[in-house]
């Protein structure tokens, strides 16, 4: 399932999430809570929009179940869903970068009940929080600004895995 084909249905359904933001969205609750439903993620998602056709529903579905599976899983394969790099430009991904963060945000949010974090959890989420505030006024062709956003997912990346042991050390 690509990037511009879950981000067509959220657009054709009103969403107010980009793909990116969904995939975040989906991220932080399974990091939180790995057996979290993907049909009240879905509702979450979509609540004020028209009902979705069976065939979206199920790529949509298979989506948050594809990120539960490989959360699941103590390999490190979990990656961010962002804009495709050969359809889009550094400012295109970074802007999804962002919009992932805000999803990933919402998702922990929605998913704690508990009013404390430890201090890794608080780092990572501050760190989230501040790439949310990333500038889009680089240069394309910045080879600097491409290693950095690399830099970035990499660490996304392994913050999500942190956030899933440390959430699942305290169930």
């Amino acid at each position: 399932m690509s990037y511009a084909t879950i981000d067509a249905i959220l657009v054709q359904y009103d969403g107010e999430l980009s793909a990116a933001q969904a995939h975040g969205m989906a991220s932080g609750l399974l990091a939180v809570n790995g057996k979290f439903n993907n049909e009240k993620w879905l509702y979450e998602l979509l609540q004020n929009t028209p009902p979705l056709s069976a065939e979206h529903k199920v790529e949509l579905l298979g989506l948050f179940d594809d990120i539960q599976d490989v959360l699941i899983d103590d390999e490190f394969e979990f990656d961010l869903f962002l804009p495709d790099e050969e359809e889009s430009d550094l400012l295109e991904r970074v802007d999804g970068l962002r919009e992932w963060c805000k999803g990933f945000l919402l998702g922990v949010g929605f998913a704690n009940t508990a009013t404390k974090f430890s201090q890794q959890t608080q780092e990572i989420l501050k760190d989230v929080s501040e790439i949310t505030k990333l500038d889009t006024d680089i240069e394309l062709d910045d080879e600097e600004a491409e290693n950095d956003f690399m830099e970035l997912t990499e660490y996304l990346r392994a913050a999500v895995l942190a956030l899933r042991d440390d959430f699942s050390a305290k169930s």
